[in-house]
This record gives structure tokens, sequence and C-alpha cells, in this order.
């Protein structure tokens, strides 16, 4: 079933419109629309129907029109309309009714803008924007006051989606689709300073300089006429930097040095407070190196990327990336690294072949540059010696698996596995919204099977994409199989199997052997008793397993109950979390071994 509101009101099931019936019993529906799944009283319904005199009968006609409603809309399930506590309610989901995804598309852009993903918003903005045909209820809008109401705050909600989505617009660098729309609403709301101030700036990026003049100086004068206001500083901010020529109203910078990065993640999901802490601690000037960690497939190349694009304006003499280890894992050389980052920031200095001296000449080059370098999976804190830069105004911003124990001053950031919600915002803008909203359980089971990784759920994305025809449900029942779980997180060239692989070959020959014997555990959580039995190893010694597991990042440090966060707990109480894709492929590697036995 679908019921659109945003023209005139009409029902569809399996692609054939519904009759609704005479315009009273319409009018019942559109005011059960203007609260779906929210009670509505029969006093509401009455006064809507019959505003002046409702007859004697108005409670058994309305029960009349509800009841022929029921069949119409859903004869397999009658209950979908039903009455309770608080009056009438008519059951929905955002997949049935227009305006519901409308307000569920426009939070999901909010998630997005407040990630940092502006293309991405950009487009879920415009999804829910494209879902307007017409005025709602434009066919009955105008015989009851609750609908005129629901009237203006659905076009209050579009007014503050359509800015959102400029201003997205604005921040992709995208200001052409926005210079050619906004005048029209602008014609609408021509007091609104939020809209005024993206009116300005998009026609001054556009090159339409005088009429951006022009718009301001209208808008001016009627706030002093229609209200005795100035223009607030959102418009003023926007006012100034058309007269100096600059782009409003968030500069971005024009770093003049190398800007050299992988390419950001238009649908980057989530890690909100993680990229907070990151950009306030790389905002100190003089402060330590930024050390990210977390599980193989958890994004840090992901997260830092987009954390150094974000960051790049404050950094105009250079912002770059480059990979401390090479394809098959091993670590590269460090003369081979600090050449490249000379050659990629313009460095002319002649670097001595020594370590130290090397990288005395590389420091005095960066002291006093504002530049930010991304080291990327760094094998350990060895390898980051010669070129980590002075304290100052150049910043590093590194990666690492392990969590680099030896790096004593770093500040450190673990990316855990994203919430749920994240996890389901990210697998739904790979598959499509309403894909996932359609089986919201199986959806969630598959980010369950991913152990909320992103790159986990990329692959299983990716995959589900090209089996367009596959229910949801389907491939939750075969990632939830064990020995088809990591050959069903395959696609083109993301393959969960190959990066785990990666992961495996670098670990040291002790942690492998440790890893090998807590797979035969029945499950993915365990006890230091647990773990000290599958080791066959006393106390001390499997903590001290447990701890190399930690530090090279296989193993997350297990979570203290927050009752007792700040007492003493007992080890035996302890809980380890052995993440579920690592443990099935430390299944397999064990397996494999009894085979070659």
């Amino acid at each position: 079933m679908r019921l659109t509101l945003l023209g005139p009101l009409r029902a569809s099931r399996d692609g054939l419109p519904l009759e609704l019936g005479p315009l009273k019993q319409r009018l019942v529906l559109a005011v059960l629309l203007t609260r779906p799944n929210t009670p509505v009283s029969l006093e509401e319904l009455t006064d809507a129907v019959w505003p002046d005199d409702p007859p004697r009968t108005a409670r058994k006609n309305l029960q009349v029109y509800v009841s022929t409603l029921r069949r119409v809309l859903d004869p397999d399930d009658l209950g979908r309309l039903r009455h309770g506590p608080g009056g009438y309610v008519l059951h929905l989901t955002p997949q049935e009714c227009d305006t519901l995804l409308f307000d569920e598309l426009a939070r999901h852009g909010d998630a997005e803008m407040r990630a940092g993903a502006s293309s991405r918003a950009a487009r879920t903005y415009r999804q829910a924007l494209n879902l307007w045909r017409h005025a709602p209820f434009s066919d009955l809008a105008a015989r009851a006051d609750v609908l005129r109401a629901a009237v203006d705050r659905q076009y209050a909600r579009r007014l503050a989606v359509y800015e959102a989505w400029a201003e997205a617009q604005l921040e992709i660098g995208d200001p052409g689709p926005v210079a050619d729309t906004v005048d029209e609403m602008v014609s609408r709301h021509p007091l609104r300073e939020r809209l005024r101030a993206v009116q300005l700036t998009a026609l001054h990026q556009v090159g339409r300089r005088t009429e951006a003049l022009a718009a301001y100086d209208d808008c001016r004068q009627l706030l002093s006429r229609e209200l005795g206001l100035e223009p607030g500083a959102a418009l003023q901010s926007a006012y100034r930097s058309l007269l100096v020529d600059l782009a409003p109203p968030r500069p971005r910078g024009a770093p003049t040095g190398s800007r050299l990065l992988p390419p950001d993640l238009s649908d980057f999901t989530g890690r909100t407070g993680e990229l907070e802490a990151v950009g306030a601690q790389l905002d100190t000037e003089g402060g330590p190196p930024v050390l990210v960690t977390g599980a193989a497939g958890a994004g840090k190349t992901a997260f830092a990327v987009h954390v150094a694009h974000r960051l790049a304006a404050r950094y105009p003499d250079g912002v770059v990336a480059t990979r401390l280890c090479a394809e098959d894992g091993s670590p590269r050389p460090w003369t081979s690294v600090l050449a490249e980052l000379a050659r990629s920031l313009g460095c002319t200095e002649r670097l001595p072949a020594g370590r130290e001296e090397a990288a005395t000449v590389w420091r005095s080059w960066l002291s006093g540059r504002r530049i930010l370098l991304l080291l990327d999976d760094a094998p350990d804190a060895a390898a980051l010696g010669p070129l980590l830069p002075p304290s100052g105004t150049t910043a590093a911003l590194i990666t690492s698996r392990g969590r680099l124990p030896c790096l004593e001053s770093a500040h450190r950031v673990e990316l855990p596995p994203l919430s749920t919600e994240e996890a389901l915002d990210l697998l739904g803008g790979v598959i499509g919204l309403p894909r996932l909203t359609a089986e919201p359980a199986a959806a969630a089971r598959i980010a369950a099977a991913t152990g909320h990784l992103p790159f986990a759920l990329r692959a299983a994305g990716n995959r589900l994409s090209v089996l367009r025809h596959m229910p949801l449900a389907q491939y939750a029942d075969r990632l939830e199989h064990p020995r088809e779980a990591l050959d069903e997180l395959a696609s083109g060239g993301l393959g969960v199997r190959a990066r785990l692989a990666a992961a495996w070959a670098r670990l040291p020959a002790p942690a492998r052997a440790s890893l090998d014997a807590l797979a035969a555990l029945p499950g993915s959580s365990f006890t230091l008793p647990a773990a000290t039995r599958a080791l066959g190893r006393d106390r001390r010694d499997t903590q001290r397993a447990l701890e190399e597991l930690i530090d090279v990042g296989v193993l997350p440090p297990p979570a203290l109950p927050e009752v007792t966060a700040h007492l003493a707990v007992l080890p035996d109480e302890m809980r380890y979390e052995l993440p579920w894709l690592t443990l099935l492929f430390a299944r397999e590697q064990a397996a494999a071994a009894g085979d070659r036995c």
C-alpha cells in the first residue's frame, strides 16, 4: 500500500489506484494522515467532517467511514486502522506514506551533515524534496482547519529541508542547482534570513554578483520596513564575504602547498565523537601526534582521510598521506617513505643516509610550516621515528592496527565498531533506503553479522547492490552461517577475507597460536578462566597472551561494567570479546591447519 499526501490525497496497492470514497470519508482519512501512528480523537474527526453542525448520527457515520477505509486500504490487515485509547490510529511505515518517508530522509540528511558527509547529505535531502508533487492535501485542505494547520507544518518542514540541502550543495562546491531554484523559495519566504544567506552565497559563487548585491539590499530594506530589524549575523557574514569576493559562509581556506590525499568517501557515516576529538586535538598547536587504532575493517584509513580533508584548510603548506606498509603488509624502508614525503611537499634539502641525521634535516625543514602528515598503517613505533615532525605547527595523524605502546607521547583514539544506527545508515546508503526500510529486521541481522565494521558493511552492501533480486532476509541467513559468511562478504575489490588474511600474516607467531587456541571456544565472548583452559597455560601466561593480542590490535580491551568502572574488578569477572569476523577467520585457519596435518 502507498499513500501520497504531498499533492492530492491518493492511495494505491500493487501499483493500482484505490477508490477512497465520498468526500467525508476522504476527509476522515486525511485527518488520520495528519498524525500517522498517533491516536486521533472522535472529536477531532467530527470537527473536521462537520465543522459547523454535526448530525446526531455523526459518531455512527464515522464508524461506517472507518470500517470502509479498513477494507479499502488493507483488506488483509484490518488491524492497521484500529480504535484504542485516545481515538483511531492508522499504522503506517515510511515506505507506505510519503510524509513519513520525507521526515525519515530529512533525519538521515541531518545525521550525514553532522558527520561531515556533505555530498551524501545533499543527495538525501534532494530525495526528500523530490517527494513533493504539489501542495499537501491540495484537494481537501480548504475544507478543515486541522488540514490547513497540517499543510502549514509541512511547508515549514520543507523550507528547513530545502535550506539544509542548499547549504550542503554550497559546502560541496555545487551552487548551480541552488542559484536556479532559490528565487522561488525566497518569493514565498522573503524574511527568512537563513534562506537569504543561501541565496546570496549561491548567486555569488555562480558569478551573478550584481544580483547577489541586489538581493541583500532588498532583504535589508524589507527587514527594516516590516520588522524594524537589521540583517542578522549569518546574512551580514555572507554579505561581507561577497564584498571581499570570498566564498561564504564557511571559508575552506586555500592551501598553497601540496594536497595529496586519497579521495574522501562521499557517504562517510558516523564517528561523530571521534571526529570531534581528533579535530580538537589537531587544532592544538604543538600537540602530540594523533594515533587512530582499531580492528581490521574498522575504517581507520577512511576515518583519517576524512579528517584530513575536513582540516586541510588549517594546513596551507601541505596535506599529504603515505602508507608505511607495502601491499603485502611488509614495512616499507624508512628511506623510501621519507623520500616520498619530501618529494610530495617540495622539500629540496639533501637527506643524509643516516637515520638520525636524515630525521634532523627533515624536522628542521618542517619547523615553522603548517603541514599535516597522514601516516597510514604504521607497523610499529620504530617505523615512525624519523618521520614525526617536531613540536610546533606541523601535525601528524597516524593509523595502526596495533596500539603501539612504545609511542608514548601520542594522543590515542580507538575506533570501535559502529553503533547499530550508524551501521544501518551506512548499509542503507549503499543499498538504498527504501530497500533497507522494507526489511528492517533483516537489515539489522546483516549489520550484526558484519560485526558493525564499516569495511564488512560496505562489502555486504556492494554485494546486495549486485544481487538486487535477493531479499535481505535470505542474505542475512547466509551471513549468519559460519562457513559462508566470509565468502559472502566479497564483491569486486572488496574482500573481507583478504583484509583479515593480511592482518593475520602480520601477527607474531605467538599471537597467531593464541588466536588459534581461542578460536576453539564455543563463542566470541570469554573470561580469563576459559582462556586459560583453551590456551593450556597458567593464569599469568594467559594474561600476558591476551595482553599481546590487545597490543597488536586483534582483541579489544575488556569492557568494564559501568557500575564498576571506578572500582576494582576481579580478573575472572572481566569478559573479552573477539571480533566475530576475526573469530571466523581464525577458525578457518585452524581447520586448514588440521587438514594439512
